[in-house]
């Protein structure tokens, strides 16, 4: 199943988006909605608000007083706080059963307003943000929900910024034209994206690299697109307690370094073997992410161990972006030269550029990747030497 979370700024349009999904085909669980369901009359969480903030926040007919609570916890942290602490837990364990009911084949969206403040994002394969500038939301709010503009304004800069939801936005939906041009951009997000996404999971087939043409120029929004990698598989992984550090490495990880269009991480391990628990393999696979068999270790530098280049390598199913990543022993010589090779490029510009020089040369004489892959391992035989040199100047350490 694919997990899409839904978020965007109060005023974005985020509503009609998640409609548009659903008339998709998505399953889709309305955060705002399940929070008003676990505090109906009867349940644990309104009676534990009755304790906490007093029968005045029940109505006559033992409904919930949501104005008359609004204004006690409003600029209050600790009343805020306490709040949360009992509807938290409530609405957790609601979603989790309304995400379990989506197809095992499908694709379960959660419209959550606060996924980025809440750190939810981690959890989710997509993020889409609704965008849409505070100004023209302002707007919409006084337009159409008749809120003071102050109110507006106020509501707004409660939340997470633009800039805050955009970080980790996987894709941006752009909610500044019409509610047809909104239909159209969530139509082709589906069909480009999303349903290939779900099919990827569903078959277990990983994205993979185009056959030529694969090196391009450097993108800005790689460094981005790495660290929400980073921090999906981190969380992904953090149960199984196997992963010491999660990496963004290869070119991608370099500013300014042409490269191929794949996102390149690095899990560490304690020990090679923790790699092939069912628990890892499984927590790999609900990730996103299908081990390649066969793709065993990395090819041995001069002078050390080739028994100590093993790794598991795993590829991610995201059509839009591929994602490579590379299971190795915590202190190997790959895990440490991964990560050396990375930070030497970034310190040092003339190797950066010899680089550059020798994947234009490469490119130059045949750009099919494999070919361009395999023509680079003696240029890397020479850096190893010289990247070790640098870190024994420098002191450098992992």
């Amino acid at each position: 199943m694919l997990r899409v979370g839904l978020t965007g700024g109060i005023g974005s349009g985020k509503s009609s988006v998640a409609s548009r999904l659903r008339a998709l085909g998505a399953h889709v669980v309305d955060a705002d909605a399940v929070a008003r369901e676990v505090v109906e009359p009867g349940t644990e969480a309104l009676r534990l608000i009755r304790d906490r903030f007093g029968s005045a926040m029940i109505r006559e007919d033992g409904t919930l007083d949501r104005a008359g609570l609004a204004a006690v916890v409003f600029g209050d942290r600790d009343a805020l706080r306490a709040l949360e602490a009992i509807t938290t837990p409530a609405i957790t364990a609601r979603v989790t059963t309304l995400r379990r009911e989506a197809p095992a084949d499908g694709v379960s969206v959660f419209d959550m307003p606060l996924l980025v403040e809440r750190g939810l994002w981690v959890h989710e394969h997509l993020t889409l943000v609704v965008d849409v500038d505070a100004e023209t939301r302002v707007r919409r709010l006084v337009e159409q929900r008749g809120l003071p503009e102050s109110d507006a304004r106020a509501r707004i800069a409660a939340q997470a910024s633009d800039g805050e939801r955009r970080a980790v936005a996987d894709e941006i939906v752009d909610n500044s034209g019409t509610p047809e041009q909104l239909r159209d951009v969530v139509d082709v997000l589906w069909r480009k994206r999303i349903e290939p996404y779900a099919a990827n999971l569903r078959d277990g087939t990983r994205t993979r690299r185009v056959g030529r043409g694969a090196v391009v120029h450097p993108r800005e929004d790689w460094g981005r697109a790495g660290e929400r990698v980073v921090a999906k598989l981190a969380a992904a992984l953090a149960p199984t307690g196997v992963a010491t550090e999660v990496s963004h490495i290869g070119s991608t990880a370099v500013p300014g370094l042409l490269a191929k269009d794949v996102i390149d991480v690095q899990v560490g391990v304690r020990h090679l073997a923790e790699a092939d628990r069912d628990d890892v393999r499984q927590a790999m696979r609900d990730a996103g992410y299908i081990l390649s068999q066969g793709n065993s270790g990395d090819t041995p530098k001069p002078g050390t161990d080739p028994a100590s280049w093993g790794k598991r390598f795993y590829g991610g199913c995201d059509p839009a972006q591929v994602v490579h990543v590379h299971v190795r022993e915590f202190g190997s010589p790959g895990w440490r030269f991964a990560l050396l090779f990375r930070d030497w490029l970034v310190h040092v510009p003339a190797e950066r550029e010899a680089y550059a020089t020798e994947k234009r040369r490469l490119l130059a004489i045949d750009d099919d990747t494999d070919a361009y892959v395999a023509a680079k391992e003696p240029w890397f035989d020479d850096a190893w030497r010289r990247a070790q040199a640098w870190a024994d100047e420098t002191g450098w350490r992992p």
